[in-house]
């Protein structure tokens, strides 16, 4: 049995925690302070518990909370926890950016969701409308044991299963390699290149296409084009690979990929965390 706090247990993701360890047999502490976040647990049928009392007694403490705040919420958190207990985060930044008290008698696991994919062997429709995961269809993980010893990267990994249940498959890898997919090559380039695309059919909207007509050519190209892409099926025409040479010299810079490079990971994680620098850092790109 391993006890667990969940901290902000009410809140949007510490909802969806809390509903899938609510499914195991391991003692959880629920932890909420918001107004908000006690009425959702009220309304499950849980009362929550004072942090004062559940992370001492905990030996998985997870911080279900905004990026933002894990610094100073883990100020708090990580002093109190018992000796060889572990700390989970729900992202890499904060743990990339050095943010997490420096202690060693526990372990630092970091984990999170790659989300259903968009091919999938979903059949109900709860499943296929299930896009963010941890509710009826299948995802895989990513992990990271940060700090402590190996025997605890199992455990980790099993309550990062249960958080994110059903799981497709489970990924080890580290947390430099985990700030690489996100923020860089999930919402830095990813999230950009998808909202380009809904301004596109926008912008063909705007310039008389049918609205739905434009949607309806645009999420079926999407599709074969992932399929050729990441499924390896049939290549693109000659005709089209001219036209992504020729959009990428008119969309993009040559050096893109830089953003990968540790100095600009860094960069683009501590812009998130503090959004106020992002004048300053979109005027020196």
């Amino acid at each position: 049995m391993t006890t667990i706090a969940l901290i902000g247990a009410g809140g949007k993701m510490g909802c969806r925690i809390t509903d899938n360890l609510r499914k195991g047999t391991d003692p959880v502490y629920y932890v909420e302070i918001s107004e908000r976040g006690l009425a959702n647990l009220a309304e499950r049928g849980l009362a929550a518990t004072p942090q004062a009392d559940a992370v001492p007694n905990a030996d998985v403490v997870v911080l279900a909370i905004p990026d933002v705040a894990i610094g100073n919420v883990s100020e708090s958190v990580v002093p109190a926890m018992k000796t060889g207990a572990m700390l989970i985060v729900l992202d890499p930044a904060a743990a990339y950016l050095g943010k997490l008290p420096k202690r060693e008698d526990v372990a630092y696991f970091v984990t999170h969701p790659c989300h259903p994919p968009v091919f999938n062997d979903e059949t109900t429709p709860e499943a296929k409308r299930d896009f963010f995961g941890g509710v009826a269809a299948k995802q895989a993980i990513v992990c990271a044991l940060m700090q402590g010893p190996e025997a605890q990267y199992a455990v980790g990994e099993a309550v990062a299963q249960a958080m994110y249940a059903p799981i497709l498959r489970t990924h080890r890898i580290t947390v430099e390699q985990m700030a690489m997919l996100e923020p860089t090559m999930a919402e830095t380039i990813s999230s950009t290149m998808v909202t380009v695309l809904g301004e596109a059919m926008d912008e063909a909207v705007k310039r008389g296409v049918p609205y739905e007509a434009a949607k309806d050519f645009m999420l079926g190209h999407i599709n074969v084009q992932l399929a050729i892409v990441f499924e390896k099926t049939n290549p693109f025409s000659d005709a089209c690979l001219v036209a992504i040479e020729y959009g990428k010299k008119a969309m993009l810079k040559d050096n893109w990929k830089d953003l990968y490079d540790p100095d600009r990971v860094y960069d683009q994680i501590d812009v998130m965390l503090h959004p106020e620098k992002l004048p300053a850092k979109l005027e020196s790109l």
